[in-house]
């Protein structure tokens, strides 16, 4: 019970002042908008609700001892732009900042009312024989009765003792219903929970492929390309001592094997390629161009990014031209990326006759399903006749 009272009370502490840094922040930025002043004011006003979330998942515990997760995930880069842009984007921000305006507005003058009718008018009353005595002839109860005798006095602070018993429970009842609702505003939504499980688990699982990808990509490269190596080698020396009837056979299993070394080679740039890792994206997409069946002008300038970043755009743009070369009929193609607004935007077009339709189950499909492991995005232009333009997008 005195767990309730204090919820309460420490709801109406809360609320009143919040009204007043709302009202103010509100006015002072909607008059200094004009010189841009109040636009940081206003930013500030709509992040009100993230520490007034804070306090009322704290406080919740002083009724509800189930403890109430933050809805808000973590930055992955550190400072205030980057958590701010993190907030401004989170749907629980603007929750909070709901219920920060309920409170300021409806609930803490409410749990004012419940207060005093519960508590304040049975405690009034229970002190009606301290007033009588101070004011030393006459007074009134709960500024309604009048009360002139110690008699009448006694029998309204009984009153009072048992109108406070019989109004605790329904007080501890409006405090548990109070604090539901709040629990059903700050706490993180199961599906949101879900959600980020997802994005926490798909970010694992990218991360796992490519640390699986330059483990094979090592494996060849120190174990089968040395072996095949050395093999060309031996194959070379043995041709110059060979008799000539064996000396033919020995040239032939040099140039297979040279043949091999050089197919290796090719799978493993494939699986990774040395220049992205070693120059990043831009230099990695003008090598793909260079290898590219089709001719491809590339005008790209971007900076370095994160490896799963980086990988999924590069072989993005090398499926793009892959399916350039095999289907569209185009003689000349073109790659254009940029970063700009925190987004990775790669756009490839060719002069091909068009009519690439993504739910036909071609490749398109894959490349898509590479981009979205990222939340990136896969856009298709393709009108019959051409040109197609695909646009890639990727938040980073």
């Amino acid at each position: 019970m005195i767990r309730s009272v204090r919820y309460l009370i420490s709801g109406v502490l809360a609320g009143a002042p919040l009204l007043v840094g709302m009202l103010l922040l509100g006015i002072a930025g909607a008059a200094l908008t004009p010189v841009l002043v109040g636009l940081p004011l206003l930013a500030l006003l709509a992040l009100t609700g993230v520490p007034v979330g804070a306090v009322e998942r704290w406080r919740l515990r002083l009724v509800d001892p189930a403890p109430v997760p933050t809805p808000h995930r973590t930055p992955d880069e550190a400072g205030p732009a980057a958590w701010a842009r993190l907030r401004f984007t989170e749907q629980a921000t603007w929750r909070e900042l709901a219920y920060a305006v309920l409170l300021a507005v409806v609930l803490w003058p409410l749990d004012t009312v419940v207060l005093t009718v519960a508590l304040g008018i049975p405690g009034a009353m229970i002190g009606t024989p301290v007033q009588l005595a101070l004011t030393g002839g006459e007074t009134r109860a709960v500024k309604l009765w009048l009360i002139d005798t110690y008699g009448q006095a006694f029998l309204c602070a009984a009153a009072g003792a048992v109108l406070i018993l019989v109004l605790l429970r329904p007080l501890a009842r409006y405090a548990r219903a109070r604090a539901a609702l709040t629990r059903l505003l700050l706490a993180p939504r199961q599906a949101e929970g879900r959600l980020a499980e997802v994005t926490r688990s798909r970010a694992r699982l990218v991360a796992a492929f490519d640390a699986e990808r330059r483990r094979i990509e090592r494996d060849l490269h120190d174990g089968a390309q040395q072996r095949l190596v050395a093999l060309s080698m031996r194959l070379g020396l043995a041709r110059l001592d060979a008799p000539p009837a064996l000396a033919g056979r020995l040239a032939e299993a040099h140039a297979e094997a040279d043949q091999v070394l050089v197919e290796l080679r090719e799978l493993i740039n494939g699986i990774h390629p040395q220049v992205l890792a070693d120059y990043g994206l831009g230099d990695a997409i003008a090598d793909a161009a260079d290898r590219s069946a089709v001719p491809v002008e590339v005008d790209v300038e971007l900076p370095r990014f994160a490896e799963p970043v980086e990988s999924a755009a590069y072989f993005a743009v090398r499926e793009a031209l892959a399916n350039v070369g095999r289907h569209s009929g185009a003689e000349r193609a073109r790659v254009q990326g940029r970063y700009e607004e925190g987004r990775l935007r790669i756009e490839v077009r060719d002069d091909g006759g068009g009519g690439a339709d993504p739910g036909a189950g071609s490749g398109l499909t894959g490349l898509a399903d590479r981009l979205a492991v990222l939340d990136g995005t896969l856009a298709v232009d393709s009108p019959p006749g051409g040109p197609t333009v695909l646009t890639m997008e990727i938040p980073c």
